[in-house]
C-alpha cells in the first residue's frame, strides 16, 4: 500500500525543495516560514525564494496567515510533502529499543495487549494513538475448554484466532467431574473449531451421555450470547495530548468529543484504509471535525488474515516521516507477536 494514491501534479525541482524545507521547518517550529529561513537550505537567493514561495502560494500549497509575512503548508502542501517521501523515517535508536522491550515483556489477554499498544505508539510519536481489534464475528474458534470450578461452578473459556480470550461462568451443579468436564471440552472442539462465533449451532450431534450433553448445550448458549455482544474494540493512548497539539480550546473540545465516539472513529480508520491510504491529511479524513488533523494508519494481521487497524492521530503539522515509521515498525511488531503468540 502507498502512502497516498491521490494524484500529485509535478513541481518544478526548486519548487519541490522550497515546499518541502517550508513543511519541515514549519514541523519543527510551528512558526511561520520566511524565505530567510529557508534560502541557506535550498542555496538559491532569498529573492528567488520568495518569488517561488509566493507561486506556491497561488498554486495552493502554501498560505500566508493575516499576522504574518512568513508562510505556513496548506492540506495540499502536505499532501505533496507525504507523497513525495521515499517512505516511512527511520527510528532512533532508542526508539526502537523501546518497541523491541515492549515486545519481549509483552504478555496477557488480547484487550490489555491491544490498550499497552495504543500507550507505546503515543509514546513514540507524541500523538494520540488508537488501537482497533476486530469484532470477534471477524476471528474463529482456536480453542474451547471447561474448567471446573468450586461450588459446582465451571468455566467456558474460547480462544479465538486472533488471540481474544472469551470466558463465561456456567452453574452445573455439584456432581459434575472432570471425566465429564473432558468429554465436553472433547465433543465442542470436535465440532467448534475453525468456526466463527456467528455460525455456532444451538445443538451439536448427541454424545450419548446426557450429562456431556447437558455442558455442551450449556456452552453452546453461552458462546452465542459472545457473538451477540460482539463489537469492535477501540483503545486510545494519549488523548491529552491533543490538548498540546492545538492552540484553539474548541478544536482540542471537538476532536477529543470525535475520540469518545467509537463507531465514528472505527469507521474513519476504515474508510481511509478501504481508500488504499496511509496517510489522511485534514478534509481527508472525512470527517469535518478532523479538519485540521491528520492520520496515520496501517493493518496489523494474525497469521496473514487482517486483524485490526493501528492509527495515529495528531495536527496535520506532524512529524509525518517520524509517524509512518512508527506505525510501520508496531504493526509489523503486533502481527509477529500475536501470531507467534
Amino acid at each position: 500500500m502507498g502512502i497516498g494514491n491521490i494524484h500529485r501534479p509535478m513541481l518544478d525541482e526548486r519548487k519541490a525543495a522550497i515546499l518541502r524545507a517550508v513543511v519541515e521547518e514549519y514541523i519543527e517550529t510551528a512558526q511561520p516560514v520566511g524565505s530567510g529561513h529557508i534560502a541557506p537550505a535550498v542555496n538559491v537567493s532569498s529573492a528567488t525564494v520568495r518569488n517561488d514561495m509566493a507561486a506556491l502560494e497561488h498554486e495552493g500549497y502554501l498560505r500566508q496567515p493575516h499576522t504574518s509575512a512568513g508562510r505556513v503548508p496548506t492540506d495540499k502542501g502536505y499532501r505533496y510533502f507525504v507523497d513525495s517521501l521515499r517512505g516511512p523515517g527511520q527510528l532512533g535508536t532508542a526508539q526502537v529499543q523501546q518497541v523491541r522491550t515492549f515486545f519481549a515483556k509483552a504478555h496477557g489477554e488480547l484487550e490489555q495487549m491491544l490498550h499497552d499498544t495504543s500507550r507505546l505508539l503515543s509514546d513514540l510519536t507524541e500523538h494520540t494513538a488508537v488501537v482497533i481489534g476486530r469484532p470477534p464475528e471477524a476471528t474463529s474458534i482456536r480453542s474451547v475448554q471447561f474448567v471446573g470450578l468450586a461450588g459446582g461452578i465451571a468455566l467456558i473459556v474460547v480462544v479465538m484466532s486472533n488471540g481474544a480470550i472469551e470466558k463465561r461462568t456456567l452453574d452445573v451443579g455439584p456432581d459434575v467431574g472432570d471425566d465429564r468436564f473432558a468429554a465436553a471440552t472433547a465433543h465442542l472442539s470436535r465440532h467448534l473449531i475453525g468456526m466463527h462465533l456467528a455460525a455456532v449451532p444451538e445443538t451439536v450431534a448427541s454424545t450419548g451421555d446426557p450429562a456431556t450433553d447437558a455442558l455442551s448445550s450449556a456452552a453452546l448458549t453461552s458462546m452465542r450470547e459472545l457473538h451477540d455482544d460482539g463489537d469492535e474494540q477501540m483503545f486510545v493512548g494519549g488523548a491529552s495530548r491533543m490538548a498540546r497539539a492545538f492552540d484553539a480550546v474548541e478544536t482540542v473540545r471537538e476532536v477529543l468529543g470525535i475520540l469518545e465516539q467509537q463507531y465514528v472513529v472505527v469507521t474513519v480508520l476504515r474508510d481511509v484504509l478501504d481508500r488504499g491510504l496511509q496517510v489522511a491529511i485534514g478534509a481527508e479524513t472525512g470527517l469535518e471535525t478532523l479538519a485540521e488533523c491528520s492520520l496515520v494508519v496501517a493493518p496489523y494481521e494474525i497469521e496473514g488474515e487482517e486483524a485490526g487497524t493501528i492509527g495515529v492521530l495528531g495536527p496535520t503539522r506532524m512529524n509525518y516521516p517520524q509517524a509512518l515509521a512508527a506505525v510501520a515498525v508496531v504493526s509489523k511488531r503486533l502481527s509477529h507477536h500475536l501470531t507467534e503468540g
